[in-house]
């Protein structure tokens, strides 16, 4: 039986138009581009969501972890404000307070006459404080007055009065 056209059917047909059972490559290659298309924009979206985070990576800021959070919650809640928070902060050069100030807390304690220590961080051994006072203990003074620091200073027993016997604590 011979395939004829209806007639109302054009006799020129276009090109993207197949014929029963064979292959439609239009739809093969715009299925292929609509999944190129996809992962592209994904990419493209994740590295503008990322761009706060690299911008303060690439630069050393200190605030890099606070940048980084905020990409996260802007994420994963879809609220733009943490992502153009996260953006200011990245762009946004902090003085760094903590080098001037850990030099006034050395030439301030310099003139207490307590010695300033290396590592500010590790602290002494045996002091809960990392400060340790000319006297050895790491208490301030109303609190060596009252007996209560952290290390206690050793001391001498008393004499005992005439007629009145040492008592020996075990």
């Amino acid at each position: 039986m011979a395939q004829s056209l209806h007639p109302a059917a054009s006799h020129d047909l276009p090109w993207f138009i197949t014929a029963p059972g064979e292959t439609d490559t239009l739809m093969v290659a715009m299925s292929v581009f609509l999944v190129f298309a996809v992962l592209m924009f994904g990419i493209l979206f994740l590295r503008l969501h990322t761009l706060p985070e690299r911008i303060a990576h690439k630069s050393h800021k200190l605030q890099f972890e606070i940048v980084a959070v905020l990409g996260l919650i802007a994420l994963f809640t879809h609220m733009h404000i943490f992502w153009v928070i996260g953006l200011l902060l990245a762009l946004i050069d902090f003085p760094d307070f903590g080098s001037s100030l850990n030099r006034i807390a050395g030439s301030a304690e310099k003139i207490a006459g307590i010695e300033p220590a290396e590592d500010a961080a590790a602290g002494h051994a045996g002091t809960t404080t990392g400060v340790e006072h000319r006297d050895g203990s790491a208490a301030p003074p109303e609190a060596r007055e009252q007996g209560i620091g952290a290390k206690a200073l050793p001391t001498k027993p008393a004499a005992a009065p005439a007629g009145q016997k040492e008592l020996s604590h075990v």
